[in-house]
């Protein structure tokens, strides 16, 4: 239920996040990829997906997976045509049976798709040859797309930046403060310019009906020149903070959470980049602190950062 019956005055509400005020019964606004973690359906499929934006922002590992099946798919609808039309459309064909058979127009599928044509199968009839022909300029043309989605995939500005799992409440000037930490996972990237926005969004009551609520969270800090090192984002919490006397147990009666967006210039891409993430409840943690994650090197003359200490903490008081 929700733990706030009343907004203090003081509290930055923030109407513009694109949310709305309906209760999210448990589910997050924000994946922590930093996707909106909202599905349309009805009306057209196709206006509703766009491939190429698909194609370029998933994982590498999906998007080989799909290029390979693809490939593997195409060609076997064309030896499926080719084996229909029958070998006597075809010279060099050494199968004496239809297993043997279908992995040499299997493979003299791939080598016209991709122009390579060994020239050992060749197409003699009509059909097979047109039907040739057209596999030809269908690779062609798959090779023209394969080149713009591998441009978009390299090219796309991206802010390389790696959050932390968790947040944490931890002491922070005499109080309590909210924090997570944000470091570049790119060597030679260099981030200029950053800012950092967090909103919170907490379920209170308004005229006897939970509704969800989204405040801006003053910072310590909300911008950094540079990103040479990892980054620590405080909110502290204090009375003009919506997350005032909140305990763990409050947090999670008020379904908080918190909505992160990060916006920086990028050297390498020319360009400004931007990167969300979201933490709930649940990645909360409180009574702990994070750990430094540098240190000098031996011979003190570089500063050395540690990425697997990112989400490494230690108690420093009882919950």
């Amino acid at each position: 239920m929700p733990i706030l019956n009343r907004t203090n005055p003081f509290f930055k509400q923030n109407d513009d996040t694109g949310f709305g005020i309906g209760s999210s019964n448990g589910q997050r606004f924000v994946n922590r990829d930093g996707t909106f973690n909202v599905r349309r359906q009805g009306g057209s499929a196709w206006n509703r997906y766009s491939i190429y934006n698909q194609l370029i922002s998933i994982s590498t590992g999906k998007f080989i997976a799909i290029i390979l099946l693809f490939f593997i798919l195409f060609n076997l609808c064309y030896t499926a045509i080719y084996l229909a039309l029958g070998s006597n459309q075809f010279t060099g064909i050494a199968g004496n049976n239809l297993e043997e058979q279908v992995i040499e127009l299997f493979f003299f599928s791939t080598q016209t798709f991709t122009t390579v044509g060994y020239g050992r199968i060749n197409p003699v009839g009509l059909a097979s040859n047109i039907v040739a022909a057209f596999e030809a300029l269908s690779g062609l043309m798959s090779f023209a797309l394969m080149t713009g989605l591998l441009y978009g995939r390299f090219a796309k500005p991206r802010a390389n930046l790696l959050f932390s799992d968790i947040a944490v409440v931890a002491p922070y000037g005499g109080i309590t403060g909210l924090m997570f930490r944000l470091v570049s996972s790119k060597e030679f990237h260099s981030l200029t310019d950053l800012s950092v926005k967090v909103n919170v969004g907490l379920q209170v009551m308004e005229d006897d009906k939970p509704v969800y609520k989204f405040f801006d969270l003053d910072l310590e800090r909300n911008r950094v020149d540079s990103l040479p090192m990892n980054f620590t984002v405080v909110h502290p919490i204090n009375e003009k903070s919506p997350l005032w006397n909140m305990n763990e147990a409050d947090m999670e009666k008020a379904d908080v959470e918190l909505y992160v967006l990060v916006r920086a210039y990028d050297d390498v891409y020319n360009a400004t980049v931007q990167q969300r993430t979201s933490y709930i409840f649940k990645e909360i943690k409180h009574g702990v602190k994070f750990v430094p994650m540098y240190h000098e090197s031996a011979d003190g003359s570089i500063t050395v950062i540690e990425m697997d200490k990112l989400n490494e903490y230690r108690q420093v008081y009882p919950v």
